[in-house]
């Protein structure tokens, strides 16, 4: 019975990294949609006092997700995944993951990525899978987001600070890939 315990737990354990290596695959020929979760925060509820001009009001990276973000960019520099354009929500947590991972000079805040209420969550997953239809680059783009529109728009959950790679299928995005950080 042990045997089979730790048969299962080696098998558990090795398939995060076929899916992370498989995602590196995709990746390294360019062209493909990343959805990307920020990366580790200092808790997991946004503080009552919200506003999005305002970091000292928000949810923010931890020191481990700023190491996270910074070994993130680190990958895909050393695993040759070219990456053309990255898209983040205008939460600070975002940004920063996006700027650490990837600079500044190919970072566009996108309102469409923000957190979504009830009252824009239609319009923000249209917004976004407009992005996604429209892109026809040879590299590939990030869209550097949270948890509640990565499932809204692929039905599946993401943890902080990994990718998705996704493709459309007809109307609706499908996962091709992961990569956990």
């Amino acid at each position: 019975m042990l045997r089979i315990t730790i048969a299962i737990m080696l098998l558990l354990g090795a398939l995060p990294a076929q899916a992370t290596e498989a995602g590196w695959a995709l990746l390294r020929n360019g062209g493909h949609v990343v959805l990307l979760r920020n990366a580790m925060t200092t808790g997991t509820v946004e503080p009552p006092s919200f506003d999005i001009d305002k970091c000292a009001t928000q949810l923010n990276l931890s020191d481990r997700g700023r190491q996270q973000a910074r070994k993130i960019g680190a990958l895909f520099a050393a695993r040759a995944a070219p990456v053309e354009r990255v898209l983040a929500s205008r939460f600070c947590r975002t940004l920063e993951t996006a700027r650490l991972a990837f600079g500044e000079r190919i970072l566009e805040p996108t309102a469409a990525l923000d957190k979504p209420t009830d009252a824009t969550r239609e319009a923000d997953v249209a917004a976004v899978m407009e992005i996604i239809r429209n892109y026809s680059g040879s590299d590939n783009i990030v869209l550097v987001t949270h948890i509640e529109n990565i499932q809204a728009l692929t039905g599946a959950a993401a943890r902080e600070g990994e990718a998705l790679i996704v493709g459309l299928q007809g109307e609706k995005l499908h996962v091709l890939g992961r990569i956990v950080f």
